[in-house]
């Protein structure tokens, strides 16, 4: 289950690397577990939790995800118990409108913004639950459950928006709402196929992070692939379906930038024998490290983050 070189736990390679190394500290949810996995391969906290489409683990080490797809909460991992919470379907004028939430950040000056689907807007909040800014979105194909997947605040102040049912990545002007830069995900001449394994195909994006070179790195969800497009919208670096040996991409999900220049990059509805996460490394796009917890997590576990040996974040 768990093999680097065949010798260490956590790891599986498609092959010997010179990068072979010891595993890493995950948290993910999946098969209605919530759950931290050691470098060694051992459950060291896990709690029943449902479905979700986002997770940041805060530096108190506190972990704020998704429930019920329409609340963002924080929970107390040592008490398993949630401290605070945000109803989307009922705060903010949204009581009785359909309302989902698929991504949400805490922010460094204590505001947590949250993206509602439906209402198709962005929302700062302050810890009392009181509205602080909002920029409206633009979707062209309105639906509750696909309007975004994951959204990031940038340094600049603006908002880089995954429109699922959309096929677009938008960058947002923090202050105006205006559309800064768009990206279509494109399809490169494939015809789309429905389902949500590797067989699907689409565009219906998932992530997008904006890299300090400029650029914007995108996981194209049931387009099976990784993308680095510049500012005039230039593809200058690409991971497909199956460009690493032994693995199928399937629904690509969650994106980290590891502060080595790694990428890990999740891997949803693979399939048993294929990894949920996958550490590369962008330069030769050599495999260093892959995450199988299939019979831990099952076949939906579309979101995580790698923790430091302290239990926060990598950053």
């Amino acid at each position: 289950m768990f093999r680097c070189c065949l010798i260490a736990v956590l790891i599986s390679l498609s092959g010997p690397s010179p990068e072979c190394r010891a595993g890493r500290r995950v948290i993910m949810q999946g098969d209605n577990r919530l759950a931290i996995v050691e470098a060694d391969g051992s459950v060291s906290w896990e709690m029943p939790w449902g479905g979700i489409h986002d997770i940041h683990v805060l530096p108190d080490g506190h972990i704020m995800v998704q429930q019920d797809m329409h609340k963002v909460v924080e929970i107390d991992p040592a008490a398993k118990e949630i401290v605070w919470s945000y109803d989307s379907a009922t705060a903010g004028g949204n009581e009785g409108r359909p309302v989902e939430v698929h991504a949400f950040e805490p922010l460094d000056d204590g505001r947590v913004m949250i993206a509602e689907s439906g209402p198709g807007r962005l929302i700062e909040i302050n810890r009392a639950g009181k509205i602080l800014h909002q920029v409206k979105l633009r979707v062209e194909h309105p639906d509750a459950h696909r309007d975004t997947r994951l959204v990031r605040k940038l340094p600049s102040g603006n908002y880089l928006v995954c429109h699922e049912g959309d096929g677009v990545v938008r960058e947002y002007d923090g202050s105006s709402g205006e559309v800064a830069w768009e990206y279509e995900v494109p399809l490169f001449d494939h015809p789309r196929a429905d389902g949500h394994g590797p067989e699907a195909f689409g565009n219906q994006v998932f992530a997008a992070l904006r890299l300090k070179n400029g650029n914007t790195l995108i996981a194209t969800g049931n387009g099976h692939s990784v993308l680095e497009v510049t500012p005039d919208k230039q593809i200058v670096w690409q991971l497909s379906q199956h460009d690493l040996p032994g693995i199928t991409l399937a629904w690509v999900t969650t994106l980290e930038v590891l502060p080595n220049g790694h990428y890990v990059i999740g891997n949803c509805h693979a399939g048993p024998g294929q990894p949920l996460l996958v550490e590369i490394d962008p330069a030769t796009k050599e495999v260093v490290w892959t995450f199988d917890r299939y019979d831990l997590f099952g076949n939906s576990a579309s979101n995580s983050q790698v923790l430091g040996a302290d239990g926060e974040a990598i950053r």
